[in-house]
């Protein structure tokens, strides 16, 4: 964001002229009420303004705002402020909400398809992009706003001044004290995908433990369906199946809907495999390219086959560093062992030398 205070300031100057912000002391702030009068400020939170009280960041000198929903474009940098820029209005640094409008009409343009983010910053923080957009511009930034919900841990709200949170990478090398085993980011992507995204979703051991067992049935059941014999009917619908995904998805991305399909499908390929049912080799072929386009590419899980192919190469790869580095201690060239040591290390490879040899760990 401090790369682009001339955009900044720019959006500023064009608010200014449009009417819908006032200079005060040094500071611009944006006419709420102003703007309202044109356009609906809310919208998207679902607010109306006179239900509405402050909420902005806590800044110096509110008493200069012309109402309590107004928000800083510019705010005059006291004497003790760090950041601090030169601007027509003079020495101060950009609003909160300010350096977001800036740089996704810099490289989107003035409007875009998407914008993500949680649910905590619907308001203020999207609703005050959106008025900035259309009081510089006149145009709304954004098509579809997705707002994610939050993500728990052992039913409580991660923290790291309580010690209840987790990183991902804690996540995938199992060093942690929330989980009995280290799990694949396939995994942690699957279990996600199990909760829609505008949902609480709650983290815990037996849940990616679930999520773990749920994937491998997955997996076990597309590179069985290749061994599946085609006969020369079918009793399973496959087209209506597949349309019953795309609406799981075109129904505001349900990805829970859209997994419940995934394994009526495999309930199916149990019975084919079993002689039970029947499929005929169109259908078969419709039904695996399919599953593999909603579990890979549209739902981004990846392939077991494809991580444990990629499990190997690293192994192969660092024990021959390890090889190498080996040969380097032997030969007293300590500036190259060291050398393959911190270079492991700083790509998140920590070498560990014992009795035994030397093992290592991935973080």
């Amino acid at each position: 964001a401090t790369g682009h205070i001339i955009e900044q300031i720019e959006i500023i100057k064009e608010i200014l002229d449009r009417g819908y912000a006032y200079e005060i002391n040094g500071s611009v702030y944006f006419d709420v009420p102003k703007f309202n009068e044109t356009y609906y400020y809310g919208k998207l939170s679902g607010r109306k303004l006179e239900d509405m009280i402050s909420n902005t960041r806590e800044l110096t000198a509110q008493d200069d705002k012309r109402s309590p929903q107004d928000f800083a474009l510019w705010k005059k940098a006291e004497t003790q402020h760090i950041m601090r820029w030169p601007s027509p209005w003079g020495e101060g640094f950009p609003g909160w909400h300010l350096e977001c409008t800036a740089m996704s009409t810099k490289y989107l343009g003035e409007t875009f398809d998407i914008h993500g983010g949680g649910m905590d910053l619907k308001f203020p923080h999207h609703e005050c992009e959106i008025a900035q957009a259309e009081a510089s511009n006149g145009q709304a930034p954004v098509k579809y706003w997705l707002h994610t919900n939050m993500l728990t841990l052992n039913g409580k709200k991660m923290a790291k001044s309580t010690g209840n949170n987790i990183l991902p990478l804690e996540m995938f090398s199992g060093e942690n004290p929330f989980l009995s085993k280290a799990f694949s980011p396939a995994v942690i992507r699957f279990f996600m995908m199990q909760a829609h995204y505008t949902s609480i979703l709650d983290l815990s051991n037996e849940a990616l433990l679930a999520s773990e067992k749920g994937y491998n049935k997955l997996m076990e059941s597309l590179e069985s369906l290749d061994s599946v014999q085609a006969k020369s009917q079918s009793d399973f619908d496959v087209d209506s199946w597949k349309q019953q995904c795309y609406d799981a998805m075109n129904d505001d991305f349900n990805t829970p809907v859209l997994i419940a399909n995934l394994f009526e499908a495999v309930r199916h390929i149990n019975l084919f495999r079993e002689g039970k049912e029947r499929i005929t080799q169109k259908d078969k072929t419709t039904l695996k390219e399919a599953m593999e386009a909603f579990v890979f590419d549209i739902m981004g899980v990846e392939d077991r086959s494809s991580s444990d192919s990629n499990t190997e190469l690293i192994t192969g790869t660092v024990e021959l560093l390890i090889q190498l580095r080996n040969e380097a201690r032997t030969n007293k060239d300590f500036a190259t062992s060291d050398k393959i040591r911190d270079q492991l290390l700083a790509m998140g490879i920590q070498l560990k030398d014992g009795k035994e040899g030397t093992t290592f760990t991935v973080s």
